[in-house]
């Protein structure tokens, strides 16, 4: 009997267990910090056998394939000892994808993903289909498949995801953009995060459908580098129509343009503002007029979006200051969105557990926008020394409670304090999602 070993046991772990069990693997879940009740309860419930807060090696090398949580990084001693012994790892995503024959519209990017997934399957729920949510969002796809399974999925792709998928394929793959994210887990080294994105097209042919974004420099780079290496049909989108273009904006109405449909709806009934949704809105309407989904839902869809949390979330008003939740908002592009789309005054919460950053690019807009900054970190000494003598106020803090407070002593009427920190929240949070609560619940008691 083959040997399946899961390496960690949250969302993708626990649901790689269940249908490694289903299929008939010698199944062992092992991970090294401490398993969720819920997850305990659903390898208990399935025969799994498991370990927390250690790794038996010699179990784990004694296994045919490995699973790994898109959590570990490849540093870590035991990625580096099944490496030395040759033993294949694999995601969850891989896995999965292995025993279904299901529609895979697959979305990765920078920044923008999480957004376009949800909306990509919002539109796709309302024009009928049967459809799954999965990846970073949703419910383990391999999960699903076990004991769920749908017609279609939308699938919300980290770069760590792709660096584990080799033989998987995209319908439908999906690139918003890329910039700077994540360097730490890429020995800093730009592009082996950008081949990392590219995997997404890997094994695609010329039925299958390559939505980007036209005018991101990276991407454009890479397509003239890898030309024929990409098989898959291309369907870019830009703000401005032109050669090739199969999204875009003209006379403030969005068209899209496929080869079986085509699609225009007014920019003003879109549900979501700013330019950087309007990106995520063609990649998702794109995406939608490729899987066949009949115009009136789509525009259904668009028109009645409600966004995403922790995603520039409006979080209260409070003494003529808004307050918005963006504390998705985990590497500087996705603050420079932020920025891009606010028209107020700004205090701005910066701060976090820093990845490699380059604050420069969101310097111009700091400058024009912000009067005051709050660094909301364990260690801010890269923040003051790039931010220092260029904003008139700044302070720090230490918890989420003290941030809020001392950005609503600097706000003045009409101003906006924001919430987008720039960095990951590991340093005092358990995760971006506890801090945007932190956020909120503070703001509700102002």
């Amino acid at each position: 009997m083959a040997k399946m070993v899961i390496l960690g046991a949250g969302e993708s772990g626990a649901g790689a267990a269940v249908l490694a069990k289903k299929l008939g693997y010698d199944v062992f879940v092992s991970d090294f910090g401490t398993i969720k009740d819920s997850y305990r309860q659903m390898l208990d419930a399935h025969g799994i056998e498991w370990e927390e807060k250690q790794h038996s090696m010699d179990r784990i090398l004694s296994a045919t394939e490995v699973v790994k949580s898109p959590g570990i990084p490849d540093k870590a001693p035991v990625i580096q000892a099944l490496k030395e012994h040759n033993i294949p790892i694999i995601s969850e995503i891989e896995f999965a994808g292995r025993h279904t024959d299901s529609h895979m519209i697959c979305i990765t990017g920078s920044n923008g993903k999480t957004t376009t997934t949800m909306l990509t399957y919002h539109i796709l729920q309302q024009g009928g289909l049967d459809v799954g949510l999965a990846g970073n969002v949703g419910k383990s796809l391999a999960l699903q498949v076990a004991e769920d399974p749908h017609s279609y999925y939308v699938i919300e792709l980290s770069s760590f995801q792709l660096d584990y998928m080799f033989d998987f394929k995209a319908d439908v793959a999906v690139l918003l953009n890329i910039t700077p994210d994540h360097l730490d887990r890429y020995h800093y080294n730009m592009q082996e995060y950008v081949d990392a994105k590219f995997r997404i097209v890997q094994n695609q042919t010329v039925n299958d459908a390559f939505v980007y974004w036209n005018d991101d420099p990276i991407i454009k780079r890479e397509l003239e580098k890898r030309g024929d290496e990409i098989k898959a049909t291309r369907f870019p989108f830009s703000l401005q129509r032109g050669k090739g273009i199969k999204a875009f904006l003209e006379k403030n109405v969005l068209v899209v343009e496929t080869p079986d449909q085509s699609f225009e709806m007014a920019a003003s009934e879109l549900s979501l503002r700013g330019t950087h949704n309007l990106y995520n809105t063609m990649a998702s309407a794109l995406s939608a007029n490729l899987t066949h989904i009949k115009k009136s839902a789509i525009r259904q869809a668009l028109s009645d979006f409600r966004g995403v949390e922790h995603r520039l979330e409006l979080a209260g008003n409070v003494g003529g200051v808004t307050y918005i939740n963006d504390s998705k908002a985990t590497n500087v592009n996705s603050c420079w969105y932020a920025l891009e789309s606010m028209k107020t005054p700004l205090v701005l919460i910066l701060g976090g557990t820093d990845k490699g950053n380059d604050y420069s690019e969101i310097e111009a807009l700091v400058r024009e926008k912000v009067h005051s900054l709050v660094f909301l970190g364990v260690d801010n000494a890269k923040l003051h020394a790039f931010f220092d003598g260029k904003v008139a106020e700044i302070t720090d803090a230490l918890s989420m409670e003290e941030a809020v407070h001392k950005a609503q002593a600097m706000a003045r009427e009409g101003d906006t304090v924001l919430l987008s920190p720039c960095c990951a929240s590991f340093d005092l949070f358990k995760n971006y999602e506890d801090r945007g609560d932190q956020f909120k619940a503070v703001v509700s008691t102002l």
